[in-house]
């Protein structure tokens, strides 16, 4: 690993700066992740051409990362499989018939609602919730960047408010690592100071419950109140056909077909996370658990149709890779984040933001700071996690040494970790929010930007009034 320097921030601004000027994603992941390698490699383009394409395929080199990229495939097969089945359809009929679901307010209550529930893994709840409120969102003509808002800040904001998930099982590994005595009350303490993940979550409901729109989203909701669902140049970031594909001949819609496969998954979370941890809940790992889980919610939406002779093996097969085939282009953002994440990690790039801050100053500053660099550490990488990575082992030796507790510092530093992922174009869990909407990724980001600033105002006040009480 290198010694880093400022030129170790450029790669991550060039992704950032390619992904707002041509809305190419591809383009802006692979742009910063060959810069990096340049820099690396001496200033040579082509040798760093050629470690770009090495670094990402390292990325299959980690047990963790293959893991997720083949989570990526298989939920886009157990979507397909619920959408071909009629669970999703069956579903909104049932919302509709009970009259739970009647207006615009409602189906966006819907989605904040399961992001809310659905809080074993970030990316899956982005995933559901897009899948079951799309629908009603078009139908009664709200739009899609509000959806793709609204479950982006129900997924990660959620997650890491909720011990027994990845997201509590990775920080509290980390924690430990560090040697912090009793890790598991000082992450519970934290949560309720992790002020912008709270911001976030309650934030997007007063959105929706008193109509909130502001900027690019009010132009948005405009927009599709006339029947327009996206704007003239935009790019949906996924195939429309896979998360709505026309009823199936023969096949009754059936809600049991959607509650059935997706209750199995959430609810052997925990399951998996109990047998990969020897036991123990908190030692088991995250992408092993969720992997595991979306193939026991496969296996039971299969079980059911097999069952009611409504599908027959090949059928499940052919729709099942067609589902996998459709979400190629988010497993391929995954590859290129991860091989950005892994390069600029070796460059420094978030050592370098942490050194540079670096300093004694008054309480009232410090948490607010740490929340401040933990946030552009994020937005630049385009990773919480790998922030969570970064600041931790920073913030929490430094609250020792002053004498002060941890858990604000802990607080911070993962909130400002979840504020940055939110804010950033080249964030995993934004990408993924992009998708599961079926909206432009830069709209999204435009519209979502406003929000997230108003939060991150909010958690920055509520850091200083804390530092000014340590």
């Amino acid at each position: 690993m290198m010694e880093p320097t400022w030129i170790s921030v450029l790669p991550p601004v060039l992704a950032i700066a390619l992904a707002i000027w041509t809305r190419q994603v591809y383009l802006s992941l692979a742009g910063g992740t060959w810069l990096a390698w340049t820099i690396i490699e001496g200033w040579n383009p082509l040798v760093g051409l050629a470690s770009t394409i090495d670094g990402a395929i390292a990325v299959f080199g980690s047990d963790g990362d293959a893991k997720v990229i083949m989570f990526t495939l298989v939920i886009g097969a157990l979507i397909a499989t619920v959408e071909a089945s009629g669970g999703v359809r069956g579903f909104v009929a049932a919302l509709e018939r009970n009259r739970w679901v009647d207006s615009a307010k409602r189906a966006q209550l819907l989605a904040w609602g399961t992001g809310v529930v659905i809080f074993i893994e970030s990316n899956i709840t982005v995933l559901v919730a897009g899948a079951i409120s799309r629908p009603l969102f078009d139908r009664y003509r709200c739009s899609r960047e509000k959806l793709a808002y609204i479950i982006d800040s129900t997924s990660a904001p959620i997650c890491i408010l909720i011990p027994m998930n990845a997201w509590g099982a990775y920080n509290l590994g980390i924690l430990e690592g560090l040697g912090v005595e009793n890790a598991l009350t000082v992450f519970l303490q934290s949560i309720l100071l992790n002020f912008y993940a709270i911001a976030a979550v309650l934030l997007v409901l007063a959105v929706i419950v008193w109509n909130i729109d502001i900027g690019p989203m009010k132009k948005a909701e405009a927009r599709t109140r006339e029947g327009q669902l996206l704007w003239p140049d935009a790019t949906p970031m996924i195939d429309e056909d896979v998360l709505s594909p026309e009823p199936v001949d023969g096949v009754t819609p059936s809600a049991l077909n959607m509650v059935a496969p997706i209750a199995s998954m959430v609810l052997f979370m925990p399951i998996a996370l109990y047998i990969t941890g020897d036991g123990s809940l908190l030692d088991g790992s995250g992408s092993t658990s969720v992997l595991w889980s979306v193939l026991v919610g496969l296996a039971v939406a299969w079980a059911l149709l097999l069952a009611t002779r409504t599908f027959t093996v090949d059928a499940l097969v052919k729709i099942a890779l067609k589902g996998a085939g459709a979400l190629v282009p988010l497993a391929l953002i995954l590859l290129l984040a991860l091989a950005l994440g892994d390069v600029i990690e070796a460059l420094g790039t978030g050592r370098y933001v942490a050194q540079v801050t670096a300093g004694t100053m008054p309480n009232f500053v410090y948490l607010p700071l740490v929340f401040a660099v933990s946030a552009g550490i994020a937005f630049s990488t385009g990773t919480s996690w790998g922030t969570f990575a970064i600041m931790l082992p920073i913030a929490v030796p430094a609250a020792l040494t002053l004498g002060l507790p941890l858990a604000p510092f802990v607080a911070a530093s993962l909130s400002g970790g979840v504020f940055g992922d939110h804010c950033s174009p080249i964030s995993d869990t934004t990408i993924i929010s992009s998708m599961a909407a079926a909206t432009d990724h830069i709209d999204h980001v435009r519209t979502q930007l406003p929000y997230a600033l108003i939060g991150g105002a909010i958690a920055t006040v509520c850091f200083a009034v804390l530092g000014a009480t340590l």
